[in-house]
């Protein structure tokens, strides 16, 4: 995949803030992978009445369900591009897809897709600003290269097309605690290679093996510096096939003997898709993660740092578990995919409550800067939220961007190095819009939806019939693609559609 790359600035320009060490806040950011919004149960309490116009999934969260009457719980917070690769793409250098060089998810047939290593991380300035940052868990964020350290030359395993990967020290960005792989989905069977390159193989079931990971980091950190730890779980994304290697069988006892009529509520899901049966096991993993998440917070407790720690606690993209009578569960621009939980707590400083502010992954990474006293790179694209998120006041956006890119033609050696931008959309305060490609860029569709009266999205305006809503979408969506510095910006692809209509 080719992508116009913006070098960024090497570390030792920036100017970083003079905050005392001792008052910066840790980071503690876990982001479970595909876990829908929807799928978090206290959007269905009193507290939380009114912010969502759809029910609530029947899935037990409850350590997740405390959390959020102690954080900000943003509402309307999306995944950009929602695939894993490009979310961790933009949450790690605040830049779209083509800076930062992930345009679709990273494996081998897609060689020039993979995080550029001279973009500026999050990670890079914290550490350069003496936060000691570690990674545990799913990176996803680079192209499988045949250097596995057992078997040199070679890839990380005999499976082809490779997805999972090692990423060497020199591509870690500034993260000095190192216990992560690729993209590699049996969760009663990981592996993870280590800061020295050592490769583990637990046999335990992933989320509690790098909860452990991760309560052993906080125990035996750098006292004296700040820290900034990702936790990275790959459930509750699939595979949900067998439950005896998919779940843990105590959160599965909860839902295998409920009918799929209690277990789907959402009016827009077909549950004669041959996945219907595996909301179980999604469910499952979704209350996995909850009780692991919480005993993250409970070691923040037990070490009296939770009051000068901002936990985040979020995901890279949605499932849609049969809703919209897809069998795709990500990259798509309905709620169930592009929506996603973003729940921030950092007592005293930001006051507990729901918010609709519209933050896109880009985002992420400007604001918690911002949060820590952290200067912003150069170049960096998202906008800093954290006045909104520490006084509810400043200017909020309009719209955040949806973008979805596919393979384009393959080269003689069968690899994808150019990508066709299908779709490009947004959401706003009240709709949710995108416009679809053919091959041939002529208008294949178009998608409106009004989320505060159709929240399950099973009416699509016709463009036709309310041209003012469309073109007004449209002009939103033309500012978007400009600040993004996207394709369809650059080769006018936005403007020669509306030429056609």
């Amino acid at each position: 995949m080719k992508a116009k790359v913006c070098l960024m600035p090497a570390l030792g320009v920036l100017t970083l803030s003079c905050t005392k060490q001792q008052d910066r806040p840790n980071i503690l950011y876990v982001f479970p992978d595909q876990f829908r919004s929807s799928a978090l149960a206290f959007w269905d309490q009193s507290a939380f009445a009114g912010a969502q116009r759809w029910q609530a999934d029947p899935v037990f969260t409850p350590r997740l369900d405390g959390f959020a009457e102690e954080a900000l719980v943003l509402s309307r917070a999306v995944s950009t591009c929602p695939l894993s690769s490009p979310y961790r793409g933009m949450f790690l250098t605040g830049m779209y897809p083509e800076r930062n060089g992930i345009i679709s998810n990273c494996m081998a047939q897609r060689p020039d897709n993979t995080l550029n290593i001279e973009s500026v991380c999050i990670s890079d300035v914290l550490s350069a600003s003496g936060y000691q940052c570690g990674y545990i868990g799913k990176l996803h964020a680079e192209v499988p290269m045949k250097n596995d350290p057992d078997n040199p030359g070679h890839y990380v395993s005999r499976r082809r097309p490779e997805w999972d990967a090692y990423t060497p020290p020199e591509r870690r960005h500034g993260f000095e605690y190192w216990y992560s792989y690729g993209a590699f989905d049996e969760h009663h069977n990981p592996h993870y290679w280590d800061t020295e390159g050592v490769r583990h193989d637990p046999h335990e079931f992933s989320v509690a093996h790098e909860t452990r990971k991760a309560i052993g980091f906080l125990r035996c950190r750098d006292r004296k510096r700040p820290f900034f730890l990702c936790v990275a779980y790959n459930p509750p994304h699939s595979p949900y096939e067998d439950p005896s290697k998919d779940c843990l069988p105590e959160d599965y006892a909860l839902y295998k003997d409920r009918p799929l009529s209690e277990l789907y509520v959402r009016k827009n899901a077909d549950t004669t898709l041959s996945k219907a049966a595996f909301i179980r096991q999604y469910f499952s993993n979704v209350t996995s993660v909850d009780r692991h998440f919480g005993m993250l917070l409970d070691e923040l407790r037990r070490q009296g740092i939770d009051k000068n720690t901002i936990v985040v606690f979020t995901s890279d993209h949605g499932e849609t578990m049969c809703s919209q009578g897809t069998e795709d569960p990500k990259n798509s621009v309905w709620t169930e995919s592009f929506n996603v939980p973003f729940l921030l707590r950092y007592p005293g400083k930001i006051r507990p409550r729901v918010d609709s502010v519209l933050m896109a992954s880009v985002d992420i990474m400007p604001t918690l800067l911002s949060l820590t006293g952290s200067s912003i790179p150069p170049g960096v694209q998202g906008r800093d939220l954290s006045s909104l998120f520490l006084t509810g006041e400043g200017e909020r956006p309009k719209a955040a961007l949806y973008l979805r890119n596919v393979n384009g033609e393959p080269g003689p050696d069968g690899l994808y190095r150019q990508f066709f931008p299908v779709a490009r959309g947004l959401k706003t305060d009240r709709y949710t819009f995108e416009i679809a490609l053919r091959r041939d860029r002529a208008l294949r569709e178009v998608k409106i939806y009004d989320d505060l009266e159709d929240p399950y999205q099973l009416h699509n305006l016709d463009y036709r019939e309310h041209r003012e809503l469309f073109d007004n979408l449209c002009t939103l969506l033309s500012q978007k693609l400009s600040e993004s510095a996207d394709v369809w910006d650059r080769e006018n692809i936005l403007d020669k559609i509306l030429e056609q209509l």
